[in-house]
């Protein structure tokens, strides 16, 4: 099961690159650097850590 790598913040709908910094909890609920510092590093969604998503430099090949 592949991570989900979305493309914008939920709080602020700022875009998201896959070689960008994001943060997400353990339900993938993605976050840019700046809201997720202004929540205290907590999902709003489910309470849970957020920590930082791994980079990509580009998409996987399509299968």
């Amino acid at each position: 099961m592949a991570l989900q790598m979305k493309p914008a913040c939920e709080r602020c709908e700022g875009g998201l690159a896959m070689k960008d910094e994001a943060w997400i909890c353990s339900f993938e609920c993605t976050f840019c650097a700046a809201c997720t510092a202004s929540m205290g590093h907590r999902c709003p969604n489910c309470g849970g850590e957020l920590v930082r998503r791994p980079r990509r430099d580009a998409a996987p090949d399509a299968a």
